[in-house]
């Protein structure tokens, strides 16, 4: 709301939807939004507005350029391959620039160069930086080319004595012509720490490297997770399945809060590793994690007369398949809170479960995960009529 939502920048990067309005004004575009794409499943409740609603981001990806021969860092405008420098962000936290400018610094001290995809020359695609919330904690890690970076020893103690709160720097490795961060399979070299650090988010503990999911504003993840919790209903006695769980994060939720058992099923065989290690962490043994395709093993779980009680899924833009719904439908858990961060594909989806599934939509309600931005998450509680 305040002064810092009127960046100089967002004419350039395009980064920012709403960069010129009131937060107020922000969350009234949203709400009226989602009341039109989902308002005839179920009402929409009032949308929960982020606190704070800038410098949330805790995932900060900056890609590498050239400006003469100093390196800059910055996005990519929107639409284009063309990199806006950006010195301050007025999403991010507020430590990212600070670890940026020495980056910067140090490109310089070392001779290090961006690197040119056409080329195929120079050191630095791009910085990727995760800060534990809670905890204080940083990662860094320098995406490039080849491991094999020139002073990459010295570059990451000096990150380190200049910014103490980084605890471990990390050289991922991207040889692939294309603008995707961290691709799937990327080699890692550990230069400072354990190549991780950790965070605290609803009172659990978890584990954050490079390649981890983890939400991009945890201190709204936390009113999201708390709000579906209670929306479920838990029980002792319950058999809890959270689909496409990446590290674990819902079902170790749901496993602190003392059901009788969770399955997480994920397809990402890494994601199932890190989730397995939270689990261990916070001595939650009512939590299992299968590497698998989430509607296959449901589908099979149904036919071996299978059951559970709550059904979590938080799939990714795309949206659920209609092979996964039928499937949840087999399996007929009492309760389905579905998580979605795409409004466009949540009302594809509740129109399936409105004409196919015998569940009645109760509740809608959206929460603001990226102030600034268009996108909304939203919370769908559903229930056997």
């Amino acid at each position: 709301m305040g002064k810092e939502r009127n960046c100089p920048l967002s004419g350039r990067c395009g980064g920012c939807d709403y960069a010129w309005e009131d937060y107020r004004e922000e969350l009234g575009d949203k709400q009226v939004r989602l009341v039109g794409l989902l308002g005839r499943y179920a009402p929409v409740e009032r949308i929960i507005p982020s606190d704070p609603d800038t410098h949330y981001r805790c995932k900060i990806q900056a890609v590498c350029a050239m400006d003469g021969r100093s390196l800059v860092t910055g996005i990519y405008r929107r639409g284009t391959h063309r990199v806006v420098p950006v010195k301050s962000c007025a999403l991010e936290d507020r430590r990212a620039a600070d670890i940026l400018s020495t980056i910067r610094q140090l490109s310089g001290r070392y001779g290090l160069a961006a690197y040119d995809e056409d080329r195929g020359t120079g050191d630095l695609r791009h910085v990727l930086i995760r800060i534990g919330a809670r905890t204080g904690e940083a990662l860094v890690a320098l995406v490039v080319p080849w491991l094999d970076l020139p002073h990459r020893s010295d570059m990451a103690a000096a990150i380190h004595q200049r910014h103490p709160y980084v605890k471990t720097v990390v050289l991922v490795e991207n040889r692939e012509k294309t603008s995707m961060v961290i691709p799937e399979g990327a080699e890692e070299e550990v230069l400072y720490g354990k190549g991780y650090i950790t965070d605290c988010l609803n009172g659990l503990y978890f584990r954050i490297s490079a390649k981890s999911f983890f939400q991009v504003n945890p201190y709204q993840a936390e009113r999201l997770y708390d709000y579906a919790m209670k929306a479920a209903r838990l029980r002792p006695s319950d058999t809890v399945i959270d689909a496409y769980c990446g590290t674990g994060t819902i079902a170790l939720i749901a496993a602190s809060r003392g059901v009788k058992r969770v399955i997480g099923i994920e397809s990402n065989p890494d994601a199932v590793r890190d989730a397995r290690e939270n689990a261990e962490r916070n001595s939650l043994k009512n939590a299992h994690f299968i590497s698998a395709d989430a509607s296959k093993w449901l589908k099979n779980s149904a036919k071996e007369k299978q059951r559970c009680d709550v059904l979590f899924l938080d799939p990714p833009r795309s949206g659920a398949t209609e092979e996964f719904l039928a499937a949840a439908s087999r399996l007929s858990p009492e309760v389905i809170i579905y998580i979605s961060c795409n409004p466009e594909t949540l009302a594809r989806d509740l129109r399936y479960v409105s004409r196919f599934m015998p569940y009645r939509i109760r509740r809608i309600q959206p929460f603001d995960m990226f102030p600034q931005s268009e996108h909304v998450e939203t919370v769908v509680t559903m229930s056997i009529t």
